[in-house]
């Protein structure tokens, strides 16, 4: 069975979604359309923007999934992460804070769309 290759979250703007995640993650997209963006992350695997979700996925809307951004090194590294996310104007949902799994803290989109960041398993 293969494993999950592509990972796809809603947005109402492609075209300022793409703006935000190719700042935030320093990547170029590799497929754009006018409602649909693909960022290939690994061979094979995509993460996508799509606004075939676009009525549903309002800010407000209660978010129960995340996207992960898992970092090497000392916790210093997500805490700097943190700052320089903070300096571009992401809205913080957690502060840096110790939790079970280690140094974690939790941003949204503007769709607000969760996107955590913790250590490496």
């Amino acid at each position: 069975m293969p494993a999950p290759n592509l990972f796809l979250i809603g947005v109402r703007d492609a075209e300022a979604a793409t703006a935000f995640y190719s700042d935030l993650f320093e990547i170029e997209p590799t497929f754009i359309s006018p409602h649909y963006v693909a960022f290939e992350v690994a061979p094979g695997v995509l993460f996508a923007l799509w606004t075939g979700y676009s009525e549903q996925a309002v800010p407000s809307t209660p978010r129960t999934s995340e996207v992960g951004l898992m970092v090497s090194g000392a916790a210093t590294a997500i805490d700097e992460i943190f700052t320089s996310w903070v300096s571009k104007g992401v809205h913080v949902v957690e502060e840096p804070h110790d939790a079970v799994f280690g140094r974690t803290f939790v941003i949204t989109d503007p769709d607000g769309n969760l996107i955590r960041v913790s250590p490496v398993d």
